[in-house]
């Protein structure tokens, strides 16, 4: 009986989960941390959705099995969305599938299309669904960059020019996790018009379309006329209506991939609790004033994170969108790397930040910072970490 496994062997250890272990032990010793590494929103659903989940709750014919794909009703508010928010036409029926978070449609997605030795391009540094998700399902990864520049586009001529097989899908994130990058429409028509060109799959997950700052709103691949013939996209209500654990998500577009979604999600779940669905079928079709109040709260914190952590000695660039910032090493403490200056950070500072390196290779040097709390506890967290650098000889005209 063998007890190496095939795909456990593919997945490396979880950096990130190394940092968490000793944010946990913190606190269990009585340490007052403060956790700016995971992207969980400590902030309320609307009230009237926690009304909608209680009240659908309290139906003796709720509680059984759901619809894997999603309530008509909610897969209809969904589409909805698509067509108010950025002006394009979806089908509900066959264009729509619910998730249980973008995670887990990822995943899925993975499973339904990918077969053993297939090659994906995967951005690096990512989000890690974005590339274990289909290593877990068989595929090899070759990374792409992030910055969507020309060397971007070089990079996807030399893979299908130099890689056997050819690669088959692309994954896109924009607002990206973790470098919080954005996109305009003429990029995603390039994409599109490439896409095609290639015979490549597009996967583009954003999961924060709503948190965009300065005025500036987020675009959806799906906007590009043809972009269906190529495309889908995940989406999902974690942060725009701050019900991450809710897990509630969507994956909208290319009607051959959600069928091949849909099916495999037959087979492993049931779908979300009933009264969930029906709460989140509240929140695409309620009131929105949460969306925007939601946005301008995050920018707030964005720009007291910026200007309290440089004063301090920092200089963190201020991200476009996403509920992070993705912050280069203090140039004097470059050499620790990502991973102990997290650590060191932790234990000296009581500050927990994401190693940039959990996220790829090519976040080596960075670190991600996740915008989860108050103003007054980003500026006790900047106190905090300027106290750190002094004690390592860095002062604010030195960092």
């Amino acid at each position: 009986m063998s007890e190496e496994f095939y795909r456990i062997k593919r997945l490396p250890p979880y950096v990130i989960a190394e940092v968490n272990g000793m944010r946990a032990a913190a606190r269990a010793a009585g340490r007052d941390i403060i956790d700016l590494g995971m992207g969980n929103p400590d902030l309320p659903p609307p009230q009237h959705v926690i009304d909608k989940l209680c009240e659908v709750a309290q139906k003796p014919d709720a509680h059984g099995y759901s619809a894997s794909k999603g309530i008509p009703g909610l897969r209809k508010a969904q589409a909805n969305y698509y067509g108010r928010r950025f002006g394009v036409e979806v089908d509900p029926e066959t264009e729509v599938v619910m998730t249980m978070g973008s995670k887990e449609g990822l995943a899925s997605l993975a499973t339904a299309i990918t077969a053993p030795g297939d090659v994906v391009l995967a951005p690096n540094p990512s989000y890690p669904i974005h590339t274990f998700g289909f290593i877990i399902a068989g595929a090899t990864i070759r990374s792409v960059p992030t910055t969507p520049d020309e060397n971007y586009f070089r990079a996807l001529e030399r893979a299908m020019a130099f890689t056997v097989p050819a690669p088959s899908i692309l994954i896109v994130n924009y607002p990206s996790n973790p470098t919080a990058e954005t996109v305009d429409l003429a990029f995603y028509e390039r994409l599109v018009a490439w896409a095609k060109e290639n015979k490549v799959w597009i996967i583009s997950d954003l999961a924060y379309s709503e948190l965009y700052y300065d005025g500036t709103p987020t675009v959806s691949i799906l906007q590009v006329p043809g972009a269906k013939d190529v495309a889908i996209e995940f989406t999902s209500l974690s942060k725009t209506y701050s019900m991450a654990g809710w897990r509630v998500g969507f994956a909208v577009g290319n009607a051959r991939l959600i069928a091949a979604l849909t099916r495999v999600k037959s087979y492993l779940d049931y779908g979300a609790f009933t009264p969930i669905q029906a709460a989140a079928c509240a929140a695409l079709n309620g009131p929105q004033d949460i969306v925007e109040a939601n946005r301008v709260l995050y920018q707030k914190r964005r720009d007291v994170l910026v200007e309290s952590f440089g004063r301090a000695g920092w200089d963190i660039p201020s991200p476009k969108a996403s509920m992070f910032a993705w912050a280069p090493l203090p140039p004097a403490l470059k050499h620790m790397g990502s991973l102990e200056f997290s650590k060191q950070l932790l234990t000296h500072a009581e500050v927990a930040v994401a190693p940039g390196v959990g996220y790829g290779e090519e976040g080596e040097g960075y670190v991600r910072i996740a915008m989860v709390e108050n103003e007054q506890r980003l500026r006790q967290a900047a106190r905090n970490v300027r106290r750190y650098l002094q004690s390592m000889g860095i002062n604010s005209s030195a960092a």
